[in-house]
C-alpha cells in the first residue's frame, strides 16, 4: 500500500498536503519571529558599537601579542612589547575614527 502512494518514492507529483504543510509552517515561524521580535535586524549603532570594542580589545592584545613573541625571539624583553602595544593602540584608534566617520542611518 505504501509503495502505491506517489509522494514516498520521490519521483511522483508534488501532495499538496505537504505543500500546505509548508506554507502553514512558514506563516507560523514568520509570525513567532514578529511576536519575539527576532524578525528586526540589528540597528546598525549597535553593530558598530560591537566593533568599536572588539577594536579597543583586539588591537593592543594583538600588538601585546606580537611584541611578546618579538621579545621571546629577540631577548628584548620588554621593549618590543611595549613598542608593538602602542602601536595596536594606535592602529585600534584609527579604525575606531573610520568607523565613527560611518553613518548610522
Amino acid at each position: 500500500m505504501a509503495s502505491e502512494d506517489p509522494a514516498q518514492d520521490g519521483n511522483g507529483t508534488k501532495d499538496p498536503r505537504l505543500d500546505s504543510l509548508d506554507m502553514q509552517l512558514k506563516m507560523v515561524r514568520k509570525a513567532e519571529a514578529e511576536r519575539t521580535g527576532q524578525d528586526v535586524p540589528p540597528a546598525k549603532g549597535m553593530r558598530q558599537g560591537n566593533r568599536v570594542l572588539t577594536e579597543l580589545i583586539a588591537g593592543p592584545a594583538g600588538g601585546a601579542l606580537v611584541g611578546w613573541l618579538f621579545d621571546q625571539l629577540f631577548d628584548t624583553a620588554p621593549a618590543l612589547l611595549l613598542v608593538c602595544m602602542f602601536l595596536g593602540i594606535a592602529v585600534a584608534f584609527r579604525n575606531i575614527y573610520k568607523i565613527s566617520q560611518e553613518r548610522p542611518e
